[in-house]
């Protein structure tokens, strides 16, 4: 992202990378590019003295730190002050004031910036915390002083989860931030999370670039953004935007930052942090208002003044970006993958759609770093008009070789509730409170899937036929099939004229068209005389097809491939209750068990660290430790055998 900037201004760059990263695509870009040590942060992307070398080796004049990693780390920045080299991001003074939860938290009510009520100093034992708690009143939030991203961050709701949220709130913070202080504050349930672009230069001048609304998120952190906010008044949003200029002009700040509040059901907002750095949805301010903030940051930490004024500032058509991760959102909203990106091909070839990435065909997601694979950003003169434009790339996008969060973005976009614009930050466990199970079709859509389905399934074989060159002598326009879709089977007759199939789906009949490409991973068909997109996920020598259709899969067999099928064994399901698999891939923190050990139902047995995030392990029922197969240190995959259980 900062290297398309810098090209388009002429700048040349340098990529820093780790050694898992040589291959990756801002390596490519960049003008040159340094290595700064293997695979994990703190020897790579957080290690300044190998990034220091780099900075001297090259001769590099500036430093955009993106989006993570050092970008608010003040010790950084003061290097590079030392070394005569300009840090793109605001000077020590604001990082320091505003990365601190603590120390802003009390800047922003001397600004007179709205707060949340909570306990303002640094919370030091778990006893501590919970008599806090109490005084405050539960619920309650619990945050890592210098956290971001949602790492370390904690809702308890009594005692016990406050001893547990302050013990895995320090554990992530000092690991993700190198610094374990905590704070608590009151936590507003049901609230929106709606945040404020702010940009200022070195010179006193400071601009609010309207609001980004973030509240779909799952663990606290951000899934489907857009711009503006369907809540807002003008007014709300005024009162907003001043507060946040009020906050950047009390710490003197310079550059692009992000000033986030909460507000709830009556348009009460506050405070809630300021990110002092580029955010991860800048794209779709950028949309909406025709600016590029990098240029933005560039130009500020080079001395010049902002050439706008806040009347200058627009809100043009509607923003929608979502978070395309590599992670399954069938385990509570997206447990990570990891994996060789096989095939991937971004849907470019539509109008108004961005995508910012950082990976292409043949990449490696591994466990060292945020699963993000890209955002996907779609614009429209209306919100409607985005919303649709986000339905078709997101049909039109193709991930194969990690498992992907796509059915479930698609599944928030499309969902009543969303459209309506009635959304929180508790919109995943309230919408779906026994966790995604991936889109419920309805009659109709179910009917137009399977006939779809067979269609394709039907094409493929004519194709094999004729390349074969052993047509038979019978008429090969009608042909029954059994199609598996969820845990129900359906027969279907297909009949073919042209380029036209009639489908007979239970009783009902569907017309399909199109012509396919069947090497190809998306496959447009004409349904009743509507257009859709399929994805071909898999086609197997047995003829067997694998499609995806609004996020849900289906599978179609010849009638004896059915029938045959149903003598098959069927594959006992592995009893869980007696041990205890890694949900996914990621490192082993603690272990806190040993064989002979008793357990109660809910004990942790041991906490996995997966792609930054620390998940604690718990026992289902009361047993005692047969054998404990894991280590703290260890490397683990998905489904790998940790503990059992007698």
């Amino acid at each position: 992202r900062v290297i398309k900037t810098c090209r388009k201004m002429g700048i040349q760059s340098v990529a820093v990378h780790s050694d898992v990263d040589s291959s990756a695509v801002h390596v490519k870009m960049a003008d040159e590019a340094v290595c700064v040590g293997p695979a994990p942060t703190n020897k790579s992307y957080l290690n300044m003295d190998a990034i220091m070398d780099a900075i001297r080796l090259t001769g590099a004049q500036a430093v955009h730190p993106g989006y993570g990693f050092l970008s608010e780390n003040k010790v950084f920045a003061k290097r590079l002050a030392a070394e005569g080299v300009m840090f793109i991001g605001p000077d020590t003074h604001a990082i320091h004031a505003m990365g601190d939860k603590i120390e802003s938290k009390l800047i922003a009510k001397a600004a007179k910036v709205n707060t949340i009520p909570g306990f303002d100093g640094v919370v030091k034992t778990a006893e501590d915390a919970v008599k806090i708690a109490q005084e405050i009143g539960y619920p309650v939030m619990i945050k890592a002083s210098a956290g971001g991203g949602g790492k370390g961050m904690r809702i308890a709701w009594n005692d016990e989860e406050t001893r547990e949220g302050f013990r895995f709130s320090s554990q992530e913070a000092a690991s993700s931030f190198g610094d374990d202080r905590l704070l608590i504050e009151k936590y507003i349930d049901n609230p929106r999370h709606i945040e404020i672009q702010v940009l200022a230069d070195k010179h006193g001048n400071a601009l609010w670039l309207n609001e980004r609304e973030c509240s779909i998120q799952r663990r606290n952190q951000k899934v489907v953004e857009e711009a503006p906010s369907t809540f807002l008044d003008p007014v709300t949003r005024r009162a907003m935007g001043e507060q946040a200029v009020q906050l950047a002009k009390a710490v003197e700040y310079s550059s692009a930052g992000t000033v986030e509040f909460l507000v709830d059901s009556k348009k009460n907002f506050y405070f809630l942090e300021m990110n002092t750095r580029l955010q991860v949805e800048h794209p779709i301010t950028e949309c909406i208002t025709g600016l590029d903030l990098v240029e933005q940051m560039i130009r500020v930490a080079k001395g010049y003044r902002l050439n706008h004024k806040q009347e200058d500032i627009p809100i043009n058509g509607w923003a929608i970006e979502s978070r395309v991760y590599a992670e399954d959102p069938y385990k509570s909203f997206g447990l990570p993958s990891i994996g060789r990106l096989s095939q991937y091909q971004e849907p470019l070839n539509l109008s108004n759609v961005r995508v910012d990435s950082g990976i292409q065909e043949g990449s490696d997601i591994s466990i060292y770093y945020d699963p993000m694979i890209s955002k996907l950003v779609t614009y429209g003169a209306t919100r409607a008009e985005a919303l649709g434009k986000m339905e078709a790339a997101l049909d039109n996008y193709v991930i194969r070789g990690v498992t992907h969060n796509i059915p479930l973005l698609r599944e928030i976009i499309t969902h009543p509730r969303f459209i309506s614009g009635d959304i929180s930050t508790n919109f995943l466990p309230e919408v779906y409170p026994e966790g995604f199970k991936g889109h419920q079709l309805d009659v109709t859509e179910r009917r137009e899937l399977l006939a779809s389905a067979a269609a394709l399934y039907i094409t493929a074989q004519l194709r094999s036929q004729k390349v074969l060159g052993n047509l038979s002598p019978v008429e090969w326009n009608q042909w029954e099939l059994h199609a598996e879709l969820g845990e129900g089977g359906h027969s279907v007759v297909v009949t073919k004229s042209q380029n036209v199939f009639q489908v007979e789906v239970d009783g009902e009949k569907v017309e399909v068209s199109g012509q396919w490409n069947l090497a190809s991973p998306l496959l447009p068909v004409t349904i009743n005389g509507t257009e859709r997109i399929l994805q071909c996920l898999s086609r197997d020598a047995s003829g067997r097809i694998l499609l995806q259709y609004m996020g849900t899969t289906v599978r179609i067999l010849s009638k004896l491939a059915a029938e045959l099928n149903s003598y098959m064994p069927e594959k006992v399901s592995e009893d869980t209750s007696s041990i205890l698999r890694s949900p996914m891939p990621g490192t082993v923190v603690a272990v806190s068990v040993k064989p002979g050990d008793t357990v109660a139902e809910g004990q942790e047995i041991c906490v996995i660290e997966a792609m930054k995030m620390q998940n604690s392990l718990t026992a289902v029922k009361q047993a005692k430790v047969k054998n404990v197969h894991c280590k703290p240190g260890e490397t683990v995959g998905e489904g790998d055998l940790l503990v059992e259980l007698e």
